[in-house]
């Protein structure tokens, strides 16, 4: 009797379901439907990477999120599948901001609420214990999003500021006399202003994503991932004030025409690769000074 209570005490009153099987079908109708719902706004976005520089890159980052969830596909297929009721919660809101930023006519919003739509759609066809394992490769979605133009403009005039600040103080050391007024530098020779264009905030935008986009693939620790994308900030500010020094040293010392020729449109270029070196530089320099004792393990 003892024997036979204590067994049934191991007895568990219920066992969990299996899975519930995820239909493609209903997968491929909602991605139709949602193609259709958001083609004005995936079309403008598009043509806003195609015919402006500063936002170029956006085309890499969704397909560096679909490589990542690549990667992460045999990790993806061994975890259980349980579809979530609430991603109907987040497809209602995803649908809300895009009703609002269509009757605003914020270009900003609308395109965000993709990301929320796409996030209803993962967790309701497989759950919010899949959507935690592409959280990164769907976050990583939010820099393909051109920012506001209210707020690019906020970034934009103080990177000119600063840039023309720096070159204004290193030409003097180099022997060529200027007289800064805002963002304009005055040469002996001409001026030069530092335009929108030339306040670094496009090689800004890039150098960040290439930054997290080098931090997962090369570095395993988080918080060292954290600071090569920190540190692509200060890194671009200082090659674009290389930029900046090295075009009024051209004028001063070799010929005016040339800063705005060929010598011009490649320093872009060349700082941009600088950067790339300077990133590289510094994620060596942690690695001397914090090794990954687990990759020896």
């Amino acid at each position: 009797m003892t024997q036979l209570l204590q067994t049934e005490r191991w007895i568990p009153t219920s066992t969990p379901g299996p899975p519930k099987k995820v239909h493609l079908w209903q997968i491929a109708v909602l991605g139709v439907l949602m193609l259709w719902l958001y083609w004005p706004t995936l079309a403008h976005m598009i043509g806003q990477w195609w015919n402006n520089p500063n936002f170029s890159h956006g085309f890499f980052v969704p397909l560096f999120s679909a490589f990542v969830v690549w990667q992460e596909r045999d990790r993806l297929a061994r975890l259980p599948v349980w579809p979530s009721w609430s991603g109907l919660l987040l497809l209602a809101i995803g649908n809300l901001v895009l009703v609002v930023g269509q009757m605003g006519a914020e270009l900003f919003l609308s395109r965000s609420s993709l990301l929320v739509v796409l996030a209803g759609l993962i967790v309701l066809f497989f759950g919010w214990q899949i959507f935690r394992a592409v959280l990164f490769a769907w976050a990583f979605l939010l820099l393909m999003i051109p920012i506001p133009a209210i707020v690019f403009n906020q970034i934009t005039f103080p990177l000119q500021l600063l840039s023309s600040r720096v070159a204004a103080a290193i030409l003097p050391v180099f022997g060529v006399p200027i007289l800064r007024e805002g963002n304009v530098i005055i040469l002996p020779s001409m001026a030069l202003e530092v335009a929108e264009a030339c306040s670094g905030i496009r090689s800004l935008m890039s150098l960040v994503t290439l930054a997290i986009i080098y931090g997962f693939l090369m570095e395993r620790r988080l918080w060292v991932r954290f600071v090569l994308a920190l540190a692509s900030v200060p890194i671009a500010v200082m090659a674009n004030s290389v930029r900046i020094i090295g075009t009024g040293l051209l004028v001063q010392y070799w010929d005016p025409d040339k800063a705005e020729g060929y010598f011009h449109a490649s320093w872009g270029w060349i700082i941009f690769v600088i950067s790339l070196i300077l990133l590289y530089a510094v994620h060596h320099g942690m690695n001397l000074l914090w090794p990954d004792r687990s990759a020896h393990l």
